[in-house]
């Protein structure tokens, strides 16, 4: 079966996208939802434009009382340098409630930008996570069906793994979120979520692969038959503080599986290290942590307080930051935005902070821990085209106090962000992923290092 990324001709993020109720397989055919099942122990992304980048208005929850303004970039246009561009504010939507001007977000203050920006791989396949390993080397995935590894800095030319049938990479699926276990330096586990496909249909799962003297090789499968398609797959795994592998999935396009608790589609999952359901997950004997997710690509756990985040993908608009509670229901496809409801006598979890009528498709995000903005929620945006800045209240809250945007439109589509062992921030571009317009040497790796 071959590797290669097929562009995504459809854009999930236009009026002209229907939820869909039946899904098309990877033959072509149209075929029923699967069964779900786990193994243990016995809208798209939007379109890109580097060029006059038309961000108005973002809003935050009716809980905040706040809008939010974005700006757009003239130098958009411009190569990459050391340092993002000027940026200018953009026109403000009405709001429902004045925003102060200490709170409402905006483009960042280039001169208070802590990070100088250098390009530290290139020519990369449609990159889509990142992470280290305790002995410096970082990991890749490429959505294709690679794994690369980058060692002192360079990245090494072969890939490290290659993934094979039933593997498969469609539109958005293929070989999407990695993690390293906690203990990586002891048993050499690794996790990765993929695309498959199996009796004509397309599924996705989470693999533990380890890494030995002869190379990485399949250890077990944690979870299959994770709904998927071309669109929609989730695909971000991260390690908890408690341990624990979390998983987030998306509903194919078929919104009724995000409030079907049966089904493992539009959800966040729970598991142990080895594919086992946590005791104390929510709902007995079942990996669901949280549900009524669209396609959630981004996973953040607040240090010191453990609070988990979630980055989403709306409908057309409405892209998502949720504080995740564990077997809350998020709502889709019941409400959106500001909308409120209830579902079984129990209210449905609103956005902390949703993009309004603007689309940013947010994706991999983290808390930064060092340097200026300690304690900020990066997240990287793809039809945004930047990088947005969160700061919370305070240490124990889950209320925005500002957010800044930055990068805009200078380096295109942004898949992911993480923070590296000395502080640096690594931002993987998306690009080459049929939606973007490719640059000379994309995809890259871009390292933001603290200015001294």
């Amino acid at each position: 079966m071959s590797n290669q990324v097929e562009p995504n001709r459809e854009d999930a993020r236009n009026s002209l996208c229907p939820n869909r109720l039946r899904r098309l397989s990877a033959s072509g055919k149209v075929t029923k939802p699967q069964t779900v099942q786990w193994m243990g122990v016995p809208q798209a992304e939007g379109a890109r434009r580097r060029g006059g980048l038309p961000l108005s208005a973002v809003w935050l929850a009716p809980a905040l009382g706040l809008a939010l303004l974005a700006g757009c970039s003239e130098e958009a246009a411009s190569p990459p340098s050391s340092s993002p561009p000027a940026q200018e504010r953009g026109k403000t939507a009405a709001p429902s409630a004045a925003p102060s001007a200490n709170t409402a977000p905006h483009a960042g203050n280039p001169s208070a930008f802590p990070y100088t920006v250098e390009v530290a791989a290139e020519g990369l396949n449609v990159p889509w996570e990142l992470v280290f390993a305790p002995d410096g080397r970082a990991f890749l995935t490429e959505r294709p069906g690679q794994i690369r590894v980058m060692k002192n800095g360079v990245l090494e030319a072969e890939p490290v793994f290659k993934f094979t049938d039933p593997f498969l990479s469609r539109g958005e699926g293929g070989l999407l979120g990695l993690a390293l276990d906690p203990r990586f330096a002891d048993n050499r586990y690794m996790y990765v979520y993929h695309s498959y496909g199996e009796d004509g249909q397309v599924q996705n799962r989470v693999l533990r692969l380890k890494e030995t003297a002869g190379g990485i090789v399949l250890d077990r499968v944690l979870i299959k038959n994770i709904p998927g398609d071309t669109n929609h797959n989730g695909g971000r795994i991260r390690f908890g503080p408690d341990g624990m592998l979390y998983v987030t999935t998306g509903e194919r396009y078929e919104p009724e599986l995000a409030q079907d608790r049966a089904s493992l589609g539009g959800k966040l999952l729970r598991l142990q290290p080895d594919g086992a359901i946590p005791a104390d997950n929510p709902f007995p004997g079942s990996p669901v942590y949280s549900w009524g997710h669209r396609n959630p690509q981004g996973l953040a756990w607040q240090p010191g307080t453990g609070a988990l985040f979630s980055s989403e993908h709306g409908q057309s608009a409405h892209d998502e930051l949720n504080r995740i509670e564990p077997g809350a229901n998020y709502g889709w496809p019941l409400i959106e935005g500001d909308k409120t409801g209830e579902k079984g006598g129990t209210p449905l979890r609103p956005p902390l902070l949703h993009s309004g009528k603007e689309t940013w498709a947010p994706s991999g995000m983290t808390f930064v821990t060092r340097g200026p903005w300690a304690g900020r929620l990066v997240i990287a945006q793809l039809r945004g085209q930047q990088l947005m800045s969160v700061r919370l209240e305070g240490p124990q809250s889950d209320r925005v106090a500002a957010a800044e945007l930055w990068l805009q439109g200078v380096y295109g589509r942004l898949r992911s962000v993480t923070e590296g062992p000395d502080g640096s921030l690594y931002i993987l571009t998306n690009n080459r992923d049929g939606r973007g317009t490719p640059a000379s040497g994309d995809d890259k790796l871009l390292r933001l290092s603290l200015r001294p």
